[in-house]
């Protein structure tokens, strides 16, 4: 697939100098500092250095008042409390958290997640129905509940209380809930405003901790759950989420909770972890319990300290992940096939819109996304949840906001939620064509003809003799990487592949030399398009991170291939 390399801007001559020289960094480190707005030594000692002191105060957040209040009366009662949450990663991270924590508090604590098949997304009925069986007078939802107005008037007909911590965009109507902690509302001052929903859950027990003079120590413990959910649901690692995400992963790595460990054991983990490698590898292994059986399984493990059961645990959700998989590459197969079949769709269509009644529900999202990683447009993949109705799981192309051209076909819908870059949703079967031709002719107005193309943004232009392992040093302290504070990608041009193999039939292995500097490169999927004419010896560009490969308990630098022009 053909990309587009997108410079970032670069300083003026000299508007580096003086950072370079007070950090003691190249031109290069220091233009890479200045790119993510760090113009002063101070700022990038903030940069560097993340502390929990900087995290904001969390009494700043609409309603967090009230839902202290509330939560502190029921515990000085010893009223029973119910802990809600979604069966994504940041949803069981988040009971398993606010659970985990309060239960060392408080007796008389349940928690609850839906099933994602008999239920669906967000606060259901049947889940209001168990709390009101098991005495419960106060349900704490986290990573839903703010499109959920008729389930919380629904709670409090049966007399029971809602703390909403969302982190979802709200509707026009706000539940009436006793408190309602979303940092995006739009009457809510809180700074930031990229939380996860275990974030905002985190913030709570923040404002319980500051309220009841709880050890802040004890929460700290937690922080692990919450870098894991930071990672997973793909926000921003801008402001706190950046500060909870480097404590998570000095926690995660120094001394994993027993079941986060499980989940590396039977994932074989090797080396350090960072973001990616827990996007790649816990985080679909939790998504696993609630995409295939239940999400239960998973909160089961994050809560769980014991050893032998832990792995246990894992080891059953590790058989999730396999079934996941294999449902993954079918489903995808059938769909990439249903686009090439159809002449509309493949050649016409700026959107993809996609039904089959026999679809696993738990995989359409991940099917979404391998469908624009061949075709790069705004995908929406549907199967059947019910006798005439549908649910559906959206994904976007990058900048495209696909909640505002879901939100303006909404008349087709059921119901939706989401975000700018992901959404889910439901609709009658008999409704999926009409919304089909209503979604792709609101793309066709809002996608920018550039944003048709994948684009690869490079930070840096630079020669391989700049890669030095001190460069490398100071790059990885630039690290929690994410949206917002991605890894650095760089180009080289001018560059020959002294050798080159290809391994497993597809991926591409390199020694890349460019005026006699060289360093081993790997580029996954690049075999077919570019193995023949580099190793012919034809020059090429390169657009690359830099990486360490952990093999073997070795850890050596090398390049991760991004894309090839070849001269």
């Amino acid at each position: 697939m053909q990309k587009h390399w997108s410079y970032k801007p670069l300083p003026e001559d000299g508007e580096v100098a003086e950072l370079q020289q007070q950090l003691n960094v190249s031109s290069a480190m220091a233009t890479l500092l200045w790119q993510r707005g760090i113009y002063t030594f101070d700022a990038a000692k903030h940069f560097f250095r993340p502390s929990l002191k900087d995290l904001h105060d969390p009494f700043l957040m609409r309603d967090m008042d009230k839902a202290v209040d509330r939560v502190s009366a029921a515990l000085n009662a010893d009223e029973k409390i119910l802990i809600y949450g979604d069966y994504d990663v940041d949803g069981t991270t988040a009971v398993a958290m606010v659970y985990g924590f309060l239960k060392k508090k408080h007796v008389n604590l349940l928690y609850y997640n839906p099933d994602r098949y008999t239920e669906g997304y967000g606060v259901s009925k049947q889940g209001i129905d168990y709390a009101k069986e098991q005495g419960v007078s106060l349900i704490i939802s986290l990573d839903c509940g703010i499109k959920s107005a008729d389930k919380v008037a629904y709670a409090r007909s049966l007399g029971i209380d809602f703390i909403i911590c969302d982190h979802h965009e709200p509707g026009e109507e706000l539940p009436e809930a006793v408190a309602v902690l979303d940092p995006k509302r739009k009457d809510c001052i809180y700074p930031y405003k990229e939380l996860t929903g275990n974030g905002v859950g985190f913030k709570l027990l923040s404002a319980l901790c500051q309220t009841r003079g709880w050890e802040w120590a004890e929460l700290e413990e937690y922080l692990d759950l919450c870098m894991v959910s930071i990672a997973s649901d793909i926000v921003p690692i801008t402001g706190e989420n950046r500060i909870l995400a480097f404590y998570g992963l000095q926690k995660l790595n120094a001394s994993p909770r027993i079941s986060l460990k499980a989940l590396m054991n039977v994932a074989g983990t090797q080396g350090e972890m960072n973001i990616e490698s827990v996007v790649f590898t816990i985080g679909p292994r939790i998504n696993a319990a609630g995409r295939i059986r239940h999400a239960r399984a998973a909160v089961e493990l994050l809560l769980s300290e014991d050893e032998d059961e832990a792995m246990e645990l894992a080891y059953a959700i590790q058989k999730h992940n396999t079934e996941r998989k294999g449902l993954d590459a079918r489903i995808t197969e059938e769909a990439l096939d249903l686009i090439k079949r159809d002449p509309w769709l493949y050649e016409e269509a700026w959107s993809t819109v996609l039904y089959k009644e026999d679809w696993h529900k738990g995989v359409i999202g991940i099917v979404a996304s391998r469908c624009i990683e061949n075709f790069y447009r705004p995908t929406i993949i549907f199967t059947k949840a019910g006798e005439d109705y549908a649910a559906g799981s959206a994904r976007s192309v990058a900048g495209f906001d696909l909640y505002g051209a879901i939100e303006a076909c909404s008349e087709h819908l059921i119901q939706f939620g989401g975000h700018m870059h992901a959404a889910g949703m439901t609709i009658s079967i008999d409704k999926i064509e009409d919304f089909r031709k209503a979604f792709d002719g609101e793309v066709k107005a809002r996608l920018l003809e550039e944003q048709r193309i994948p684009v690869i943004t490079v930070d840096l232009e630079v020669h391989l003799s700049e890669l030095t392992p001190k460069f490398h040093k100071v790059m990885k302290q630039m690290s929690p990487f994410g949206p917002e504070n991605m890894q650095p990608i760089f180009v080289s041009h001018n560059l020959r592949a002294r050798t080159a193999q290809v391994l497993k039939e597809k991926h591409l292995k390199l020694e890349v030399v460019q005026d006699g500097f060289s360093f081993p490169a790997i580029g996954f999927g690049l075999a077919p398009e570019f193995y023949r004419e580099l190793a012919s010896g034809r020059p090429f560009s390169m657009a690359y991170s830099l990486e360490e490969n952990h093999f073997r308990g070795n850890t050596t630098q090398q390049l991760f291939i991004r894309d090839i022009k070849l001269a």
